[in-house]
C-alpha cells in the first residue's frame, strides 16, 4: 500500500463517504483478470447514474477523471446501461502482497430520479507473477510504466553517465531507499520533488520489487516524437532514490501512440500501423521481438478467432499492422445527425501487446497499448424493406440498420402522429432485433390491414392496400432527430371464408351460415351431430346460392343448458364449420341466450308442476332416475334432457310452513337411488338438486293499477361554486403509466429531456364534467406570483410566442382513467427560458390554473401553430369563474 502512503496529501482533497451497507446486485457484474489489468463489466444499469469509487478501510474515494488517470483507472459507460471499468493491478488503491497478488475493492453507487441510491461492493484479487523487467500500459487517459528494481545493496550514483540511463536499474537497491526526486526529460530536464509530481497528477509508488510511474496522457512533462511516421507521446524520467549519504536512480519511460496515430481508413476497413521498433524505448541497435498479440475491447484474441472475424495481424520491417473490416464483429456503431440526415461512424478499441528483449541489457519489455479508433462519418440513411405477406393481413416493414444509440420515437401517417404507446394500443407491433454482426439493430413494424392508417381500393376482384409512414428516430443521448419514410403496397385476392352468425328470440336460436366466395364446400356440425338432410329439415332449413338459415328450438337435443334460474334457462348452441378433406376447422361459433321458461308452476287447486333439466355441468345425470322427496314419486314424463313432475301439495313428501299472510309448500327433486348416487360421486360431478317452492296467500288477493308517463327532461346540475380537488403530477414518459413519487422530490431533468405533466380532477366520477387548463406558467420560486415567469399555456392554448410550445396529449379510457374529460396531459419539450444561461442548473416550479366546465357546452376555438398541439377550448364558464391553482416542483433543470 505504498501508493496510499504517498498520497496522504491527496486523500485530504477528496470526498470520503462511509460505506454502510451493500446489497445483492440486481445488475450484472463480471470481473476478469487480464494479465496486468483488471476488467469489470457492468450491465443492466438502465438510466442510472454510475459513480465509481475505490474502497479503503470502509471508506471510498470517488474516481474522478483526474484521480482515474493518476491512479490507473479507465471508466466508460454507454447509453444502453453498460459500463466497463479497467484498472491497472498496480493501481493506487490495490492491496499488494509480494508483487504477486493484487486486491482491488470498488464501490459502485447507482443514482436515478425515482429509485433510492444503491451501493454495490466489488472485490477482486488478480494473481500475476510473470513480470517482465519493464511493463508499459498505454491507455487513452494515462501511461504507466512498471520497472523492476535491482537486488538490495548500496550504490553511489554516477554523475549522468553517457551510457544507457536504464543501466542504473541494474544497480542494487534495498528497502532503505526512498523516492526523493523525479527528473523529467522533456527533453530538457525538469526536476520535481515527489509531492510536487503527485500534485501535478503523476502517480508514483515503490513496491518490494518494482517502481511504478503513471502519467496522465498527455501531461505538461510529456512531448511528441515522430516514430517511423507515427506521432507518439513520450514520457522520459529518472527517479532518484536516497538513503543516508547514498543515492541511486532508476530510468522509467513510456511512449504511446497519440489518438488515431498510425490509423488509416478505407471504405471497407481500418488499418493501424504501430512501429515495430519504438525508438524512445529501445536504446540498443539490436533487439528481438518475441511475441505479438492483438485484441479487441481489452480481450486478447486467439489466432483462430482472428481468422474467424476476418481480422489481419501482419509484420514488416517497420510496422506491426492490424487490419479489421468495418462492421465486423466486435465493433460499435456511433450515430450522428447532420441537417436531418443519419450518419454513422464505427468505433473499436484495438489492442496490441508486444514482448521484446534487448541484447545489451538482457531485459525484456512487455508493451501493451489500447487505441480507440473511430471511422469518419458515413451517410447511412436507414433502408426500408417491405416484408409483407398479404395473406397475413399485416404490413411488415424492416427499417435499418441503425446503431444501438438510436430510439424509435414515433410513427407519423398523413393523418396523425402516433407515439409507440399509441401504436401498441392500436394493435401495431414494434420491436427491434440485433443484426448478425452484433454492431447494429433493425426495427420491425407490423401494421394490420384493418387499421385506419391503411388505404384500401377495390380493383377487379382484388383489394389493394397502401401504407405511407414516416418513422421518427432520436439519437441518444442528445435526442437528435431524423426520419425514414416507407411506402408499402400489397394486393390481396378478395376471398371471404364461410361464416356463421346468429340471434335468439324467446323460444328459438336463429342461425345464418354464409358460404363465402368459394361456395358450399364444407360440413356443418350442430352440437355434436353432423347436419344431414333429415336434421336440416327438422330445423326448417332455408337457403340459396349464398347462404342457408336454420331455426333451432331452445329445447333441441343439440342445445346445451348452461344454467337454470327460477323463471329462465340459459342455453347454448354450438355450431362448427369444417373442411371435409382436411378436417380443418373453419369457424367455431357459440350462441348463448336466456329463454323465459316456467320450470315450476303452482295452481290454485294445489296442483304443482316442475321440470328438471339436464345441465352441462352434470353430464352423467339420468333424468329418468330423478324423484321427489318420496322416492315413489318419479317423473310423469322424462327423456335424456329433462324430467317433468306433476303432483299435489299434500303428496310426495311435500311439507307446509306457515308464514305471515301466506303458506309455503316445499319439495325437492334429486337422485335418491343409491346406485346412481355412487356413480355420480365417482365421476366427481356436482350433486343435482332442484328446490320446488310454492307460496299461497292466506288472505284475498288485491290488484293495483297505475299509470306512468315519460320523463320530460334529463336531470342536470346547475352552475354553482364548490370545492374541487385537483392534482398535477410528472410522468416518467409519454405513456403516463408511471409517475415521479413525492419522496423523489426534487425531480432532476436535463434540459433536452421533455417533461410530461398529468392534471387530474380527483374524486370525480362524472363524465359530463370537464377539467380545463386556463393558464400554466413556470417560475423559479415556489410562489406562483414570483418573477420571472414563463408562460406555457395561455387561455387554454399553447403559448404561440414560445419557440418550443407545449404538446397536448390525448387521454384515453385506460387503466385508472375512467372518464378522460377529468384529465389533461401535456408535454413541455424545452422551457422558454433555455436561452437564459444565468438561470440554468436552477430549480423551477410549474403552476396551472384550472376550471371545471360542462362538456355539453364548450365553444371551440383554433390555437395557432397546430402541428403539434390539440384543439384548444374556450372555457364555458361564467364571467366570474372559480379557478383552482396547482403546482408541481421543484424540478431541477440541468445542462447535459
Amino acid at each position: 500500500m505504498g501508493c496510499l502512503a504517498g498520497l496522504g496529501w491527496f486523500i485530504l482533497l477528496v470526498a470520503v463517504v462511509n460505506i454502510e451497507a451493500q446489497n445483492k446486485p440486481p445488475i450484472k457484474i463480471n470481473c476478469k483478470c487480464l494479465g496486468n489489468l483488471l476488467r469489470v463489466d457492468l450491465s443492466r444499469l438502465g438510466g442510472s447514474f454510475l459513480e465509481v469509487s475505490a474502497v479503503i478501510n470502509n471508506s471510498s474515494i470517488i474516481l474522478t477523471p483526474s484521480v482515474s488517470s493518476q491512479c490507473g483507472f479507465t471508466i466508460k459507460k454507454d447509453h444502453l446501461g453498460n459500463a466497463v471499468i479497467s484498472a491497472s493491478i498496480q493501481n493506487c488503491f490495490a492491496q499488494n502482497v509480494d508483487d504477486k497478488a493484487f486486491t482491488t475493492k470498488l464501490g459502485l453507487r447507482l443514482q436515478s430520479d425515482n429509485v433510492v441510491d444503491k451501493f454495490y461492493l466489488v472485490e477482486e484479487t488478480c494473481y500475476y507473477s510473470s513480470w517482465a523487467s519493464r511493463e508499459i500500459i498505454c491507455k487513452p487517459n494515462y501511461m504507466e510504466v512498471s520497472v523492476k528494481k535491482a537486488a538490495p545493496n548500496d550504490y553511489n550514483l554516477p554523475a549522468y553517465p553517457d551510457a544507457d540511463p536504464r543501466k542504473a536499474a541494474e544497480q542494487p537497491m534495498d528497502a532503505g531507499f526512498r523516492i526523493a526526486t523525479v527528473v523529467f526529460l522533456t527533453p530538457e530536464e525538469r526536476v520535481m520533488q515527489v509531492d510536487e509530481a503527485q500534485r501535478n497528477g503523476y502517480g508514483i509508488s515503490s513496491t518490494p520489487t518494482r517502481l511504478v510511474l503513471r502519467s496522465p496522457n498527455p501531461s505538461r512533462e510529456t512531448y511528441t516524437e515522430d516514430v517511423a511516421g507515427v506521432p507518439m507521446t513520450v514520457l522520459s524520467t529518472s527517479i532518484i532514490f536516497e538513503k543516508t549519504k547514498l543515492t541511486t536512480q532508476l530510468y522509467a519511460g513510456a511512449a504511446c501512440p497519440r489518438a488515431q496515430g498510425g490509423v488509416f481508413f478505407t471504405e471497407t476497413s481500418i488499418r493501424w500501423f504501430l512501429p515495430r521498433r519504438i525508438a524512445p524505448l529501445i536504446c540498443p541497435k539490436h533487439f528481438r521481438l518475441l511475441e505479438v498479440n492483438m485484441g479487441v475491447n481489452g480481450r486478447k484474441l486467439e489466432a483462430s478467432e482472428i481468422s474467424a472475424r476476418n481480422y489481419s495481424l501482419t509484420l514488416d520491417d517497420l510496422y506491426v499492422i492490424v487490419e479489421i473490416p468495418i462492421g465486423a464483429a466486435g465493433c460499435q456503431i456511433k450515430s450522428h445527425v447532420q441537417d436531418g440526415q443519419y450518419f454513422t461512424s464505427y468505433m473499436n478499441e484495438l489492442m496490441l501487446e508486444l514482448l521484446w528483449t534487448e541484447d545489451d541489457t538482457n531485459e525484456d519489455t512487455r508493451y501493451k497499448v489500447f487505441l480507440p479508433v473511430e471511422t469518419p462519418l458515413q451517410l447511412q440513411p436507414p433502408q426500408v424493406i417491405d416484408a409483407t405477406v398479404p395473406k397475413e393481413m399485416m404490413f411488415k416493414a424492416l427499417i435499418g440498420p441503425v446503431g444501438f444509440d438510436v430510439m424509435l420515437k414515433n410513427i407519423r401517417s398523413p393523418y396523425e402522429v402516433l407515439s409507440l404507446a399509441d401504436c401498441f394500443a392500436r394493435g401495431f407491433k414494434v420491436f427491434d432485433n440485433m443484426s448478425p454482426n452484433g454492431c447494429s439493430k433493425v426495427y420491425t413494424v407490423e401494421v394490420p390491414f384493418t387499421d385506419r392508417v391503411v388505404g384500401q381500393m377495390k380493383e377487379m376482384g382484388v383489394t389493394i392496400y397502401t401504407l405511407y409512414l414516416t418513422f421518427g428516430f432520436l439519437v441518444l443521448p442528445k435526442h437528435a432527430p431524423f426520419t425514414a419514410t416507407a411506402y408499402l403496397r400489397a394486393k390481396l385476392e378478395d376471398i371471404a371464408p364461410p361464416s356463421i352468425s346468429g340471434s335468439c328470440d324467446d323460444k328459438n336460436f336463429y342461425v345464418l351460415v354464409k358460404y363465402g366466395t368459394k361456395g358450399f364446400n364444407f360440413q356443418t356440425i350442430m352440437g355434436k351431430r353432423m347436419l344431414n338432410e333429415s336434421l336440416a329439415q327438422q330445423y326448417g332449413i332455408m337457403g340459396n346460392d349464398t347462404h342457408f338459415s336454420l331455426i333451432v328450438p331452445s329445447s333441441a337435443a343439440d342445445a346445451t343448458v348452461e344454467a337454470v334460474a327460477s323463471s329462465s334457462i340459459k342455453s347454448r348452441l354450438d355450431v362448427t364449420l369444417r373442411y371435409p378433406k382436411t378436417n380443418k376447422t373453419i369457424q367455431d361459433f357459440s350462441l348463448a341466450c336466456n329463454f323465459v321458461t316456467k320450470l315450476i308452476e303452482c295452481f290454485p287447486n294445489g296442483t304443482i308442476t316442475a321440470m328438471a333439466i339436464t345441465l352441462e355441468s352434470v353430464p352423467s345425470l339420468n333424468p329418468r332416475r330423478l324423484t321427489l322427496r318420496d322416492p315413489a314419486c318419479g317423473p310423469t314424463y322424462s327423456n335424456d334432457q329433462y324430467a317433468y313432475f306433476v303432483f299435489t301439495a299434500n303428496s310426495c313428501g311435500t311439507t307446509r310452513k306457515f308464514l305471515p299472510n301466506m303458506m309455503l309448500y316445499e319439495n325437492e327433486i334429486s337422485i335418491t337411488d343409491e346406485l346412481e348416487l355412487r356413480k355420480l360421486s365417482q365421476s366427481k360431478e356436482p350433486e343435482f338438486e332442484l328446490k320446488v317452492l310454492c307460496y299461497y296467500d292466506i288472505n284475498t288477493n288485491q290488484a293495483m293499477g297505475f299509470n306512468s308517463r315519460p320523463r320530460r327532461s334529463e336531470p342536470y346540475a346547475d352552475d354553482a361554486r364548490g370545492e374541487m380537488q385537483v392534482e398535477m403530477r410528472v410522468a416518467l414518459d409519454d405513456s403516463y403509466s408511471a409517475f415521479h413519487r413525492v419522496e423523489d422530490d426534487p425531480i432532476t431533468k436535463y434540459l433536452q429531456q421533455p417533461l410530461y405533466f398529468d392534471v387530474e380532477l380527483m374524486g370525480s366520477y362524472n363524465p359530463k364534467v370537464s377539467l380545463e387548463l386556463a393558464h400554466c406558467w413556470a417560475t423559479l420560486e415556489e410562489d406562483k406570483m414570483s418573477l420571472p415567469q414563463w408562460d406555457l399555456i395561455v387561455n387554454g392554448c399553447a403559448n404561440s410566442r414560445d419557440p418550443h410550445p407545449v404538446i397536448f396529449h390525448s387521454v384515453l379510457p385506460k387503466g385508472r382513467v375512467h372518464y378522460p374529460s377529468n384529465f389533461k396531459r401535456f408535454e413541455v419539450p424545452m422551457f422558454a427560458f433555455a436561452e437564459d444561461k444565468d438561470n440554468l442548473n436552477r430549480q423551477v416550479f410549474v403552476h396551472c390554473e384550472v376550471v371545471i366546465c360542462d362538456v355539453r357546452n364548450p365553444v371551440d376555438v383554433q390555437c395557432s401553430d397546430q402541428d403539434n398541439t390539440m384543439k384548444g377550448q374556450k372555457l364555458a364558464v361564467s364571467d366570474d369563474p372559480g379557478f383552482k391553482s396547482v403546482t408541481s416542483g421543484p424540478i431541477i433543470i440541468m445542462r447535459s
